[in-house]
């Protein structure tokens, strides 16, 4: 049955003001003329919501540009202060927490290390906690600035209309910890301040997406190469990535125990922890009391000297071994989604692929279908190791430009129609 739109005049508002800002967030500065063409929208509808957004203090001018023989033309950007961010993530060896303006310039950084502690929950929280505060204290910016605060967590993110976000990382022993809640619990700011919670692997991919190497591509798999291995999926005409749980894509069956438990997966093959403890099995030395990344790193020197002398052979085999195997799981993502591009990031990923890049994307060539193969390139990421956090700040952003700029409180959910509750009550009596 057709259904009566019920678009009201504030919901256009909202989305031409969305236009707008996103335009000059992504291309700006620009001026009123050139952002007709950009979002499609009148000259008359640009001035009214140009007028709204700078009265909010939402877009300052910028400078200003010669036209074809009239009056130099202004040009306008989204105001710096018109809002603020924090992106937290929950990684490996610590917790990062990290305070940026909107225009993702960081202001403040915590970090907390993660040592015999590991992923207890009550521990994480009270990281985050910590870290949230002192960034906040240390860059003098009032939590009611806050469009809100972004987590990227390993895991299933799972969002419950009761507990908010609710993880499932069954690598790291938490079974549908309600984080979201736990959070809000432990953190004491305002009411307004919304959280975001989602895959670190997706918001390593939303960075990489908006600011980094995959930057017009039309679709993208972003893989975060870690301690474990994840992967999001870009694809073309969808809004936001879909994170995938590629670690767990069995490699070789009755192989490896992995993290979560089962045989064989490829995080028990690829991910730093498993590859470091390959090198050990196989007589490696790496130093005793380092991190996972220092320990990376002596691996990667053994296999890679910089001076120019003979690799030790047996980090060599476990390196070049590694590029086999994150070439055929490449191959499985090429295969199945056919993306125009594969991009390598995380701490280990971007350590790994500086040495080891065409190696993977030799094995990846040999191990996929050659017409999608010959379609995407495999390049690494360029926001760096840090770019969790990035990502984890562009959820509460992309919130901001859903809602056109605006703070209001969500409106309340729609009430459930009085079929469902009796087919439900069917159902269930």
């Amino acid at each position: 049955m057709a259904q009566r739109s019920r678009r009201t005049v504030n919901d256009l508002r909202r989305v031409n003001r969305a236009a707008v800002l996103q335009r000059l967030y992504f291309d700006g500065p620009l001026s009123r003329q050139a952002l007709g063409p950009a979002t499609g929208l009148s000259s008359g509808s640009i001035s009214n919501v140009v007028a709204e957004l700078a009265a909010e203090a939402l877009v300052e001018e910028a400078g200003s540009v010669d036209s074809d023989g009239g009056r130099p033309r202004t040009l306008l950007r989204v105001s710096p202060g018109a809002g603020y961010m924090i992106g937290v993530d929950l990684g490996e060896t610590r917790v990062r927490v990290e305070l940026f303006d909107i225009t993702l310039t960081e202001l403040a950084r915590a970090e907390k290390p993660l040592t015999g502690e590991g992923y207890d929950v009550g521990t994480i929280v009270d990281h985050i906690r910590d870290g949230v505060g002192e960034v906040l204290a240390a860059s003098s910016v009032p939590a009611e600035r806050l469009l809100g605060v972004g987590l990227g967590v390993p895991g299933i993110v799972e969002r419950t209309p009761a507990r908010g976000a609710v993880v499932h990382g069954q690598t790291i022993g938490w079974d549908a910890v309600p984080l979201e809640s736990l959070l809000r619990a432990a953190c004491p700011l305002p009411d307004g301040v919304p959280w975001f919670i989602d895959n670190g692997a997706k918001t390593l991919g939303q960075a990489e997406m908006w600011f980094g190497a995959g930057r017009g591509a039309r679709s993208a798999v972003v893989v975060l190469f870690g301690s474990g291995v994840g992967a999001c999926l870009f694809a073309e005409g969808a809004d936001q990535g879909r994170a995938l749980e590629w670690g767990h894509l069995t490699v070789q069956a009755g192989g490896r125990r992995c993290r979560c438990g089962a045989p064989g997966c490829l995080e028990a093959y690829a991910g730093a922890e498993s590859v470091l403890e390959r090198w050990r099995e196989a007589g490696g030395r790496p130093p005793k009391g380092a991190d996972q990344e220092t320990r990376l790193t002596a691996l990667l020197t053994a296999a890679c000297p910089s001076d120019g002398s003979e690799p030790d052979p047996v980090a060599y085999a476990v390196m070049a071994e590694t590029a086999e195997y994150l070439g055929a799981g490449l191959s499985d993502l090429i295969n199945l989604f056919q993306p125009e591009r594969v991009l390598i990031g995380g701490w280990a990923g971007l350590q790994f692929g500086s040495r080891f890049l065409d190696d993977v994307r030799r094995h990846t060539t040999a191990y996929a279908l050659a017409q999608p193969a010959a379609r995407a390139t495999v390049e690494l990421g360029r926001l760096g190791p840090d770019a969790v956090t990035v990502g984890a700040a562009t959820l509460p952003l992309t919130d901001f430009f859903a809602r056109g700029g605006r703070r209001e409180a969500p409106s309340p959910e729609a009430a459930v129609p009085a079929w469902r509750t009796a087919i439900e009550d069917r159902v269930l009596g």
